[in-house]
């Protein structure tokens, strides 16, 4: 069984765990840190996949490297959802500040009996790990987090079928990424350019604001950010427009005011879009805030 261990964000910082569920090849846990200073940790695990759900909104400059593969200078952004693979050290720093997430440690022969070997995890493939896009991922580890936090009748049989399918999922996310070309992605700067703008301005950019931006075609931009980041540029922008929404929405912001600034027709139309990315609505994840997800 997994031990699922909290990893150490930083040595003074507060960790807090809310609830948890354990079987026998999973633990998944909510978990509460208050971080009192920016910093800078290194997390890994010999035996066990990590999956990280940020359930409350990732800080903006949240930045993570793999060393061991990477030179000391490349960071990439982190998601809201990431994955350390068994065996590899991710290093990663950030702010200070009160975060919530879901954690669950998923025994390495769960993944490698469903492929039938031992991944071997290249660059292209841990990149995609930083920021995990699967909707089917987002969707189960959205379930679990209810079930953890509200476990019904036979709560232990209920975490061996979503940590099963989890293991299934995230197999086939590793076999797809093998699947994908690896040359033909987009250059640094661009991605980087991509960011920008989704960070600066909450309203969804169009394909050809975006290609003019990165000085390449549609079609290109498409296929290389696909190869790049692992996900289409569709969901990835829907990804961050929901990251933004949650920001607004623990600021105090209303909901008709974040729908509009975002660019949506309607307060229904943004809610629609909220729920079907996040798995609640935008109200019931400021109640939670409220409820005292983030007081320690």
């Amino acid at each position: 069984m997994p031990q699922g261990q909290i990893p150490v964000i930083a040595p003074e910082a507060t960790i807090i765990i809310d609830a948890e569920l354990r079987g026998g090849a999973a633990v998944a846990q909510i978990v509460r840190y208050d971080i009192p200073a920016p910093t800078e940790s290194t997390l890994s695990d010999p035996g066990c996949y990590q999956i990280n759900l940020c359930l409350t909104p990732r800080p903006l400059n949240a930045r993570a490297c793999y060393h061991a593969h990477w030179g000391p200078h490349r960071f990439e952004r982190l998601g809201d959802i990431f994955m350390i693979p068994p065996g590899e050290a991710l290093h990663i720093k950030g702010d200070s500040g009160r975060q919530a997430s879901l954690l669950c440690f998923l025994d390495r022969s769960a993944v490698n009996g469903i492929i039938g070997h031992e991944l071997v995890w290249t660059d292209q493939k841990l990149a995609t790990t930083i920021d995990l896009t699967s909707a089917r991922v987002r969707a189960l580890l959205f379930r679990l987090t209810e079930e953890v936090r509200h476990p019904g009748f036979a709560a232990d049989r209920m975490l061996e079928f979503l940590t099963g399918e989890l293991a299934i999922e995230l197999a086939r996310f590793c076999l797809e990424v093998d699947e994908q070309p690896a040359i033909g992605g987009l250059a640094g700067w661009r991605l980087r350019l991509i960011d920008e703008r989704l960070s600066d301005n909450p309203t969804a950019p169009s394909l050809g604001e975006l290609a003019e931006l990165c000085n390449i075609s549609v079609r290109q931009l498409t296929r290389g950010f696909k190869v790049s980041r692992g996900c289409s540029i569709g969901i990835y922008i829907e990804s961050r427009r929901m990251e933004s929404a949650k920001r607004l929405l623990v600021a105090g912001e209303n909901v008709k005011t974040i729908a509009f600034a975002m660019g949506f027709s309607s307060p229904s139309s943004f809610t629609f879009a909220f729920r079907r990315a996040v798995g609640i609505s935008p109200s019931q994840f400021r109640q939670r805030q409220t409820r005292g997800l983030l007081t320690s």
